[in-house]
């Protein structure tokens, strides 16, 4: 029983360890009234840097197009994606032959096609001026393989030499469609892209616009229509979307719809349809994002601080003095605690456009940074784990990374990196059970953020671990 009242006491110790930052005094009021569980103190210097992080795992389903410039850092970061579209099993994607109305060179046609692109938020002036260009690829994405953001369809030849081109001048606010439209309920933003020019297949036949092109293959070609592999391989690898041109606005594009129109006569009725496909999460899709590699080396060379920076911009590696942790005063201690604070410098810059600090952080082996991704795993809270940002003390806290420390000592000499962690802001998405909120997958955050840690090699301020620690009399 007296070895369940101290173990009770301890944790009442780590209780009070994760509410309240005063620690100097837990181990003396620990051991006052008994000697069968010692309670420590201590804290470790640990040593932080930046590091650039060239590229992450694109697995999203956002496509990010557009160039802004951070106005506190002056790094510019330019966003183009690639989509493939979706087939409904089972699904008549067009009406009967015999019913279409819209006739080309005496067969049915389309009476227009284009490319619907809806975006879910954007960052930046809305009413930037800027320009896009659509690339018709010429052979899908490999599924099961893993592409990063530094993935370019162009310089890789995925872009069909004579394929559709579309270009297109677009803002965030439509000014296209009147202020009624924009303001309605339930509307969506969005901007279109046409595709009624002439097109050439690669069998080098002509059709009056792209829509015909479909058409006229799903009637002639059904089983290019059964699924989405089909369709890539036969009809459609998919639309690569590239900045062209202007600055200051970042869409979020939350949907791309291929739309093709044309009339129809059934059952003694008249009208104009459209069939759809739609770039949706059920197919592969990816983001290239290019940033200022200037900017970024400058900003990792500063070693008063370091920074996080999205997307695939800046890591924050931290290196834990693990023998220290675990040797002296404590070769026989165990490690019941151990919280790592991270102190936001607040943004100095007045813009209205400054990037806001990531949402969430993950702590994690820097082994382990890419097979976290690419495995699809969740945080476990032994090997890694997540912070929130807190506004209120302007910090990112990770409460209890004790698990951490003993899998570096166990890893110790395995690799250059067995004592390093890495600090990398995601997103995460959580999946209700029973009245239980699970987190359901942790990816890149993949949207604008960025801040500065209190860090360094060259900082006044050095990030500190503090450990409790715990031993048998």
């Amino acid at each position: 029983m007296r070895i369940r009242y101290f173990a009770g006491m301890a944790l009442a110790a780590l209780t009070l360890f994760s509410c309240d930052d005063t620690t100097d005094t837990i181990g003396q009021s620990l051991i006052e009234n008994g000697d069968a569980i010692e309670i420590a103190t201590d804290s470790f210097i640990v040593s932080t840097r930046s590091v650039i992080a060239d590229s992450v795992l694109s697995r999203n389903v956002t496509g990010y197009l557009g160039k802004i410039r951070d106005p506190e850092t002056g790094a510019y970061v330019t966003g183009d994606f690639m989509t493939q579209f979706h087939v409904v099993e089972g699904y008549d994607t067009f009406m009967k032959r015999d019913s279409i109305m819209s006739k080309w060179n005496g067969d049915i046609s389309a009476d227009s096609c284009e490319l619907i692109f809806q975006y879910s938020s954007f960052y930046g002036d809305s009413l930037a001026s800027m320009n896009a260009r659509v690339y018709e690829m010429d052979k899908p994405m490999t599924e099961g393989l893993n592409y990063y953001t530094n993935f370019n369809p162009m310089t890789e030849g995925f872009i069909r030499k004579n394929g559709f081109v579309a270009d297109k001048a677009y803002s965030i606010v439509n000014l296209s469609l009147p202020t009624s439209d924009r303001y309605a309920s339930g509307y969506i933003p969005y901007f279109s892209v046409p595709l009624n020019d002439p097109y050439t297949d690669k069998n080098g036949v002509t059709y009056n616009n792209f829509g015909t092109y479909l058409m006229r293959q799903y009637y002639e070609h059904p089983e290019y229509f059964k699924n989405s592999v089909a369709f890539a391989n036969h009809v459609l690898p998919g639309v690569f979307i590239k900045y062209e041109s202007g600055l200051g606005s970042m869409a979020y594009i939350s949907s791309v719809r291929l739309l093709t129109y044309y009339k129809y006569h059934q059952n003694d009725s008249t009208g104009e349809v459209y069939a759809a496909f739609d770039g949706t999460e059920e197919v592969l899709q990816t983001s290239t994002i290019t940033n200022d590699a200037g900017t970024l080396n400058r900003l990792v060379s500063d070693n008063s601080c370091t920074y996080l920076k999205t997307p695939a911009g800046i890591f924050t590696e931290v290196t834990f003095p693990v023998n220290e942790i675990l040797s002296g005063n404590h070769t026989n201690d165990s490690i019941s605690s151990a919280r790592l604070v991270l102190q936001r410098i607040n943004s100095e810059s007045t813009s209205q456009y400054a990037l806001e600090p990531p949402t969430q952080l993950l702590l994690l082996p820097k082994d382990s940074l890419y097979t976290f991704f690419e495995n699809e795993e969740i945080n476990d809270n032994r090997s890694s784990y997540l912070a929130s940002y807190s506004s209120t003390d302007n910090t990112y806290t990770f409460n209890n990374i004790s698990g951490l420390i003993r899998l570096m000592k166990r890893n110790e000499g395995k690799s250059a990196d067995w004592n390093k962690a890495i600090v990398v802001p995601v997103s995460t998405t959580t999946t209700t059970v029973n009245s239980t909120s699970y987190i359901s997958s942790v990816v890149h955050d993949m949207s604008l953020t960025s801040t500065r840690l209190v860090g360094g090699s060259e900082t006044t301020r050095p990030v500190r671990l503090t450990v409790i620690y715990s031993k048998f009399k």
